[in-house]
């Protein structure tokens, strides 16, 4: 919570003092004999007691029932501590379970075309349904359609936000980190909460997104953008990256050809990345295999109950929600969702106005 203090300067105090406890007791004179703290920072430091109001920060994070993990908690993730530059703590708002650390990244551009969209979606409901947590950050574009993939596909996903949690960003995101939150997964980070998003806490949150992930997979990425930030950062850290190729004459496409031709591995489903990454998960799962008219094979899962209802429905039919409502007797909500998830499974398209129809 102090200003100007990072993770570097907290180590090397740490690594002198023993405890942030003993850091706290020290005078100014004491902590300047710490390589890379300076009288100002010192001064900083020693008078924390009067810079901020820690008591009324730990009292939000309880009312707001959130957590706060350390490195020494159990339940901090297990490939951040083993990351170079680990956060010093992560606030919580859900819940983290172990299978989190089985993770892939989806990351991407904030402006993106139908194409993108489907895709973010598509490929994060294949992995998610296989079992991985899906990481992404909550930003505009891509990173929404994939946490929403995942989501739809009962899976878990952890959005990784460059701000506190008391100032989610961006604000019209709140609904679905609500949604994140409460029973698909957690959104974190390692700002306190009311720090505002800035240019500095974003790559500090895409390095938290690829350290957390085993691998990272770029959809619609400008030739340099966070996205591109974050898929080098994992390459450095010798992480698999995955690029879904684009339209040649798209800026947005520019980015993920870039990284194809620089040695990431192109894919065009979530089975590519999953038969090359098994070991991420127990076994190789596979995807439900079908056939279209003409034999070709698609993934496309066996559906049962109402997603079955819904799908018959839209038999020779273009329909509206609501005309579904009247033919299925399902709660609204649930068509809402299942349309979603039918769609993401390449079996339901929508058309302006709202109506949609088998694909």
């Amino acid at each position: 919570m102090l200003p100007g203090i990072g993770p570097v300067r907290v180590r090397r105090l740490m690594d002198h003092f023993g405890s942030a406890q003993e850091i706290l007791s020290r005078d100014s004179r004491s902590l300047t004999a710490v390589q890379g703290i300076g009288v100002e920072t010192a001064s900083i430091i020693s008078d924390w007691e009067n810079r901020i109001d820690l008591a009324a920060e730990l009292r939000e994070v309880e009312e707001r029932g959130l957590s706060v993990l350390t490195q020494e908690d159990e339940g901090y993730p297990e490939p951040l501590r083993q990351s170079y530059d680990p956060p010093l703590a992560l606030y919580v708002w859900g819940e983290l379970q172990p299978s989190d650390c089985h993770a892939i990244a989806i990351v991407g551009s904030r402006k993106t075309s139908h194409y993108g969209v489907q895709t973010a979606r598509q490929f994060a409901f294949q992995l998610a349904g296989a079992g991985l947590s899906i990481v992404s950050g909550l930003a505009r574009g891509i990173d929404t359609h994939a946490h929403e993939g995942a989501i739809a596909a009962k899976g878990r996903t952890v959005a990784v936000i460059g701000s506190g949690l008391g100032q989610v960003y961006p604000p019209e995101n709140m609904a679905l980190a609500e949604k994140i939150a409460f029973g698909h997964g957690a959104v974190v980070s390692e700002f306190s909460l009311h720090t505002s998003p800035s240019k500095k806490t974003f790559p500090m949150r895409n390095r938290i997104v690829a350290a957390w992930s085993g691998a990272v997979v770029v959809i619609e990425c400008p030739e340099w953008s966070g996205a591109r930030i974050t898929a080098n950062l994992a390459a450095e850290l010798g992480k698999p990256i995955y690029a879904v190729p684009g339209q040649i004459d798209r800026p947005t496409s520019a980015g993920c050809n870039d990284l194809i031709r620089e040695g990431a591995t192109l894919v065009t489903s979530g089975q590519d990345i999953l038969d090359d990454i098994s070991t991420l998960s127990s076994g190789k799962p596979k995807l439900a295999a079908a056939t279209d008219e003409g034999g070709q094979s698609l993934h496309r899962p066996v559906l049962d109950g109402p997603e079955q209802l819904i799908h018959d429905a839209l038999d020779g039919e273009t329909l509206r929600v609501d005309e579904i409502l009247t033919a299925t007797s399902l709660p609204m909500q649930d068509i809402n969702a299942m349309l979603l998830k039918l769609e993401i499974q390449g079996l339901v398209r929508q058309f302006p106005g709202g109506r949609f129809a088998r694909k």
